[in-house]
């Protein structure tokens, strides 16, 4: 399976950004998806996840009450980013793996990243 990332941008700080990741090749049958961000200068952090049910996400601290993740089961997952900050700004990557701990440290599969940029 390959992913392809989309929807980033330029925004205005309190704004919001709907970013999107389909499969292709196969659909994400069996697989947890996540999104992680690398700022500059920074380290790839983990941002959200989900699981193949759709039931259980998981996201990072700095991102909680804003950031919501979603899928529509078989091609898409999104990362719905409200009331963004300039600190959000960074390159957003989607992931996945079977695995609900690996998707949320070390994925196996990556896709392409989208740039965000939060103006002040």
């Amino acid at each position: 399976v390959q992913l392809q990332a989309s929807g980033g941008g330029l925004v205005q700080a309190g704004g919001s950004l709907r970013l999107s990741c389909e499969a292709s090749g196969r659909t994400f049958n069996g697989y947890a998806t996540s999104w992680f961000r690398q700022a500059p200068g920074k380290e790839r952090e983990f941002v959200a996840a989900v699981t193949w049910s759709g039931g259980t996400t998981s996201y990072a601290d700095s991102v909680k009450g804003r950031f919501t993740i979603a899928r529509d089961r078989a091609k898409t997952v999104y990362l719905q980013m409200n009331s963004l900050k300039p600190e959000d700004t960074a390159v957003y990557y989607c992931a996945a793996d079977p695995s609900w701990v690996r998707v949320r440290l070390t994925p196996n599969l990556w896709g392409q990243g989208t740039l965000v940029t939060v103006s002040s």
